[in-house]
């Protein structure tokens, strides 16, 4: 039995009908990332209750803190964003969310990433040391333009880093967009340190997302694959299908349910049971 999981934030900027839409889906675990139009990490502590409360009303759990932690440049000031990280952390722990997505950190346009690689093993040492006494596990989204974005790079950071409390998120679209072929070009390498699936995909010919199985990101074959693996981790859809935000994409009910479906036929196709 998979668990879906999927960033909610995607349907409405209200949290209530985030949870409604995803309780309506079947949905037992969501991923949070923005509340009325907010970052998860800069609500205030009536707006965290108010959260609380609605996940359970709604019968929903967290699977995951949809942080923007790792989502400045490399030369941005780090102490600061380090505080943020901690209160990541904080947010984790009041909701109950075993995972904080992060990222690596944008590298300035036309600079070799392999030229930053010292800072940004540095940056991502201190991160996880930060969660080190929590019961939290990072995981790192192979999202373009930061270090980690190609297969080698992923490998490279939690490698290096090597803590139990840095793995990472296989997102195939992000891939796609780096001119990856994800399961073909990274699963054997990844999979080892893959703890949470991001579920989207995208069409190598111009990075255009669209829903799993109709692009280039090889989801079938990875889901496959996972079966095979015993992979026991969450599915969390993030469809990028409407409007880009400041967050990712406001794709609404409609597309959102769309993403729910193109992926649970996969499942369904694969004779895999889901909750």
């Amino acid at each position: 039995m998979w668990t879906l999981s999927g960033f909610v934030d995607e349907i409405s900027d209200d949290f209530a009908e985030q949870c409604q839409v995803a309780s309506g889906l079947g949905l037992r675990y969501v991923e949070v990332r923005s509340a009325w139009g907010t970052n998860i990490l800069d609500l205030d502590d009536s707006q965290l209750a108010t959260v609380r409360e609605t996940l359970d009303g709604y019968g929903l759990k967290v699977s995951s803190i949809g942080s923007p932690i790792g989502k400045i440049t490399i030369d941005d000031d780090f102490p600061p964003h380090l505080e943020r990280m901690r209160h990541a952390v904080e947010v984790a722990e009041t909701l109950e969310a075993p995972y904080i997505r992060i990222f690596s950190f944008f590298i300035p346009e036309g600079t070799d990433p392999d030229s930053r690689r010292d800072e940004v093993l540095t940056r991502m040492s201190a991160l996880a040391e930060v969660a080190a006494g929590a019961d939290v596990i990072l995981a790192h989204e192979n999202e373009k333009d930061i270090y980690g974005d190609i297969p080698r790079r992923c490998l490279d950071i939690v490698t290096s880093v090597s803590s139990p409390k840095l793995q990472l998120a296989w997102d195939p679209a992000n891939f796609v967009q780096v001119g990856v072929r994800p399961f073909s070009e990274g699963y054997a390498m990844l999979r080892p340190h893959v703890v949470t699936i991001q579920i989207k995909d995208a069409l190598l010919s111009d990075g255009t997302v669209v829903v799993a199985g109709a692009g280039d990101g090889e989801v079938p074959e990875t889901v496959r694959a996972l079966r095979a693996d015993g992979f026991d981790g969450f599915f969390s859809l993030e469809p990028h299908l409407g409007e880009y935000t400041a967050f990712g994409a406001l794709s609404g009910p409609e597309l959102f349910t769309q993403s729910w479906k193109a992926f649970t036929d996969i499942l369904t196709s694969e004779g895999i049971a889901y909750a």
